[in-house]
């Protein structure tokens, strides 16, 4: 089949499934992140909101414009239309039918209209579609209901979410603009109000609402702010000389800059973000921001947030999941407690960090923080249970010990440490999820001296919320498995972890703590040399190792990128996107010559120049993976023979347009080398 057949196949389908009545998702599956084309997206929009039998409610309208501010109304029409290109007969027709839809569903919902609050900027994408007015109401109505967060005022809620879930990513680029005061609030309230409508243009519009209608996930609209956000980072930390005026309006003129040649792109990071964010976050809130309800939210529970609140339930079952077949995200859990309630009882995979130490003894903080990260990424490279590339950290739920436990927080966060969150409710929330399992589930528990157990060996704290009891059988079989195994380890943890804080450059501590690097090794065929494999199905827990481990000589040696592609050992090479586990991506080049993969990064505002990051031995790489959801998204691992086994040692991720050419050159590359030793 020719590329020409399957780029009319893949209509031939979309019609077909449109008439057989098919769901969004079905729909989602066929277009694959296309554009629909303009014939078919009315039908597409029609389907994915469910509008196809919402009937002619316009019929209920009395035609009479007696809102209190009609005027206000008017006036906002007649300004928006003024810019449009259409000829002036259209434009009456325009402003008569934007006016007549506006007013009737004020009415119709017994609202105010006021100045700017979208309603004028969502109508327009649809009237591109010419449809029936009734047709044109229903999705105007569906659109506001399901996509259109409540609260977008000034303070709002939808607003103080989005800061959590910046710091959540770009904890650096959130201070920057905490700094300056400016929330939210100030530059995206149109991104929110209009779904970008009110500030991108019509072609952008209609193809992000395409991809944006079929996904049926309404949060979806936090992570595309995100994207733009974060975007426009360095540009951002690079302006703190600068008034916060100019700044809110540099952020507010953003989405204008958006291409359609760039949605697709736009959508994809979107979506790879939401897959790297609590998805327990957003339950709780959902109803509230997506509904018409009537139900109120307390703003002060995210206003006055020191971070990301995390649920038990997702905490306990994420560490049930096998990273490398899902999405899920892994959590590395930090037990905030004081010691005499960590002994007590606690997780076999928490690691333990007394909030007391920071006030106590500083140095003796710092010096275990540095250990906790190293345990982090000892246990990513090992594949241990405890593995997670995002901290979770875990307070007893009482008021006055977690003072000390978001004092602790908060110096992560002042570090810039990405991914950081807290569990709603701390240690009393554990316990409660695990019922009457806790005995077995929770590693040294002592109902004598548990908190929980006997409340009145001091007074639980009023804030402690009541976690969601959920009889998650998988889980429970876990933790009660790993109690057990984790018990006999315990006290040369502690001795090793005390050794470390004590003496931290000893030799003996260049070894993990509690995981080991034999939890985790690829298998390897006997008597042959390192060898790679490709596999579609995987998913990686990702460690930015490298990073430390590039030397300063190499990471300052600048090249012309035109003149180093020329060079005769060069066979091939890629433009493509670096993925750091924390998100940030950064344009770069792979290339391919007979005995390197060498990863160059482009050096922003200096065209065709960009610095050598790393030249890696083409035979050290033992895997080639892609994840079956992003294809492009390739994961190059390096690793050493260690017995029959291969132990990864690190990893690269990146972002490839042409990820199946740039594989193939690579591994035909590491053929030739294993054949030549042969």
């Amino acid at each position: 089949m020719t590329a020409e057949d399957e780029d009319t196949t893949w209509l031939i389908e979309l019609e077909s499934a449109l008439l057989d009545g098919c769901s969004a998702q079905e729909i989602n599956l066929i277009t694959k992140g296309k554009k629909i084309p303009d014939s078919l997206r009315a039908d597409v929009w029609l389907l994915c909101l469910n509008c196809q039998d919402s009937g002619n409610q316009l019929l209920l309208f009395d035609e009479i414009f007696d809102l209190a501010n009609q005027n206000e109304l008017r006036d906002d029409v007649k300004k928006f239309v003024k810019k449009l290109d259409n000829d002036d007969d259209e434009k009456l027709s325009v402003i008569s039918d934007i006016e007549s839809i506006i007013t009737f569903y004020c009415k119709s919902k017994s609202i105010n209209y006021s100045c700017n609050n979208g309603l004028v900027e969502i109508l327009y994408p649809l009237l591109s579609l010419k449809l029936p007015r009734s047709d044109t109401y229903n999705l105007f109505e569906m659109i506001l209901k399901l996509y259109i967060p409540n609260g977008c005022v000034p303070n709002g809620v939808p607003f103080h979410i989005l800061r959590l879930i910046i710091q959540y990513h770009d904890p650096e680029l959130c201070s920057f603009l905490d700094t300056k005061r400016i929330t939210p609030e100030q530059y995206c309230m149109p991104w929110l109000r209009s779904l970008f409508a009110g500030t991108c243009n019509l072609e952008v519009v209609l193809f992000m609402w395409d991809l944006y209608f079929q996904r049926s996930d309404p949060f979806f609209i936090f992570f595309l702010c995100l994207i733009m956000i974060i975007n426009a980072r360095e540009q951002l930390l690079q302006m703190k000389d600068e008034d916060k005026t100019t700044i809110i309006e540099t952020l507010r003129k953003m989405p204008g800059d958006l291409e359609a040649n760039d949605v697709s792109d736009f959508c994809s990071l979107a979506h790879y973000y939401s897959l790297k964010t609590p998805v327990s976050f957003r339950e709780d809130v959902l109803e509230v921001l997506f509904s018409e309800s009537g139900l109120e939210i307390n703003s002060k529970l995210y206003s006055q947030a020191l971070c990301l609140p995390l649920a038990v339930h997702e905490l306990i079952e994420s560490a049930t999941v096998d990273a490398v077949d899902s999405d899920t995200v892994k959590f590395f859990l930090v037990d905030c407690r004081p010691a005499e309630q960590y002994n007590a009882g606690h997780l076999s995979t928490a690691f333990h960090l007394d909030c007391n130490l920071m006030l106590q003894e500083p140095n003796a903080f710092n010096t275990a923080v540095q250990g906790l990260l190293n345990a982090q990424r000892q246990a990513l490279a090992a594949g241990s249970l405890a593995a997670g590339e995002h901290l979770c950290f875990v307070g007893s739920g009482r008021t006055e010990e977690d003072s000390y436990a978001h004092m602790v927080v908060a110096s992560f966060l002042k570090r810039n440490i990405k991914h950081v969150s807290m569990l709603d409710g701390g240690f009393v929330a554990i316990h409660d999820y695990f019922g009457p399992h806790m005995t077995d589930c929770l590693e040294d528990h002592n109902p004598a001296t548990c908190l929980v157990c006997a409340p009145n060996n001091n007074n639980l704290g009023k804030e402690v919320r009541k976690s969601k009891r959920r009889d998650n059988i998988p889980a429970i079989q876990l933790f009660s498995k790993l109690s057990s195994a984790m018990k006999a380890k315990s006290q040369e943890v502690k001795g090793k972890l005390i050794e470390y804080i004590v003496n931290p450059n000893s030799a003996a501590n260049i070894s993990e703590w509690h995981v080991s690097a034999t939890d985790r090794k690829e298998n390897r065929y006997r008597n042959v040399p390192p060898v790679f494999s490709i596999n579609d199905e995987e998913e990686d827990d990702y460690s930015d190792m490298r990073r430390d481990a590039v030397s300063s000589e190499m990471m300052d040696e600048v090249i012309d990128v035109q003149s180093f592609l020329k060079n005769p050992n060069v066979i091939d090479s890629f433009q493509c996107q670096e993925v750091l586990y924390n998100g940030h991506m950064y344009d770069s080049y792979l290339v391919i010559t007979e005995t390197h993969l060498i990863i160059l990064r482009e050096i922003p505002n200096k065209k065709g120049q960009a610095k050598v990051l790393s030249r890696r031995l083409l035979s050290t790489i033992v895997k080639i993976t892609a994840k079956k959801r992003h294809p492009e998204l390739i994961t190059f691992k390096y690793g050493v023979p260690d017995g029959d086994n291969l132990l990864i040692k690190d990893m690269d991720r990146f972002l490839i347009p042409n990820a199946s050419l740039a594989t193939k050159v690579v591994s035909n590359q590491i053929v030739t080398q294993l054949d030549n030793k042969l």
